[in-house]
């Protein structure tokens, strides 16, 4: 079960130079496969990669392992994300070479929510590792073939790996020194939480490219279809790090359709952050609001093709 070679491609576009939009997808409460592919799979020939989400918000949903592995074998290619809250590095060890074996490449290395934050409050966290510490792991199996005991493995990993930031307005002296660091450890890619503001997003991604550290990174902004003004003003309170600027609200709150508001906004956004040099893509997330995602990101890039080298030509 391997993804065919055409579909392995986030990476080499992003080390080309294209300009890439990747997605997320949160697996389904369900038992059925056919559930996670009706999200999957109007997705095909639109995103770069579909990232699978792991135990989002710290509930229970279908096993993101299985799910990626199941995008792969539809020729879709995953971003796979792996929490440090549920299991200890044994599992987490096992659970990366599934995914070599499996032909993903695409990792995305995170601590993952408080389980206090979810609908089971009472879970025991794990919390061996760290984002950091699973990401060096990552890297040395992939780099070295061996775990951190120094028992080889068998066979090769390609591993891409990534990690998450969140975007800020950098004041003066700022330096990205927790992204560095996760860099450090082998990250070569970060998704971004929610930010809707242009000059933001450019202050933010400049400063990151004069850090020697991060220079040749891929920084890939979170950006959203909102659905309302509620949506929005909720997004900020309760999303960490989540930048939304009023004019963006005040859009929403005057519009007829505040949904299809939502999405002009998302796709004039992409376009804006496509000409910005140091923005490698957009990471478009729509949380509740999945079916949105194919046709921002159809739009965006009919808008995009044309008007950007980058951009990639093929669809």
């Amino acid at each position: 079960m391997s993804l065919s070679p055409a579909a392995l491609r986030l990476e080499e576009k992003l080390r080309a130079g294209q300009f890439v939009i990747t997605a997320e997808v949160t697996p389904p409460v369900s038992f059925r496969a056919d559930d996670l592919l009706a999200r999957a799979l109007p997705l095909r020939g639109l995103a770069d990669a579909i990232n699978v989400t792991d135990g989002a918000s710290a509930r229970a949903h279908l096993s993101a392992p299985l799910a990626a592995a199941m995008l792969a074998r539809e020729g879709l290619e995953p971003v796979l994300q792996f929490t440090c809250r549920d299991r200890n590095r044994i599992a987490l060890e096992g659970e990366l070479m599934g995914a070599a074996a499996c032909g993903i490449r695409n990792i995305l290395c995170l601590t993952g929510d408080d389980p206090k934050a979810g609908d089971q409050p009472e879970t025991k966290a794990v919390f061996d590792l760290d984002s950091a510490a699973l990401t060096r792991i990552a890297r040395d199996m992939r780099d070295k073939g061996e775990l951190p005991t120094g028992r080889k493995v068998a066979g090769r990993a390609h591993f891409f790996i990534g990690a998450a930031d969140v975007p800020i307005d950098p004041p003066p002296g700022w330096r990205a020194d927790r992204l560095a660091a996760k860099a450090g450890a082998g990250a070569q890619f970060a998704q971004t939480q929610f930010c809707m503001d242009r000059e933001i997003v450019r202050r933010y991604a400049q400063r990151i490219r004069e850090q020697e550290a991060l220079r040749g990174f891929f920084l890939l902004i979170g950006v959203a279809p909102l659905r309302s003004a509620k949506s929005a003003r909720w997004m900020q309170k309760h999303l960490y790090g989540t930048i939304i600027p009023e004019e963006h609200v005040q859009r929403l709150e005057s519009a007829a359709d505040p949904a299809l508001e939502g999405e002009r906004i998302c796709v004039e956004l992409i376009g804006e952050l496509a000409h910005i040099p140091e923005i490698a893509g957009v990471h478009v997330m729509a949380p509740a609001n999945e079916a949105a995602l194919p046709r921002v990101i159809a739009e965006a890039r009919r808008s995009l093709l044309g008007s950007r080298r980058r951009l990639d030509r093929t669809l």
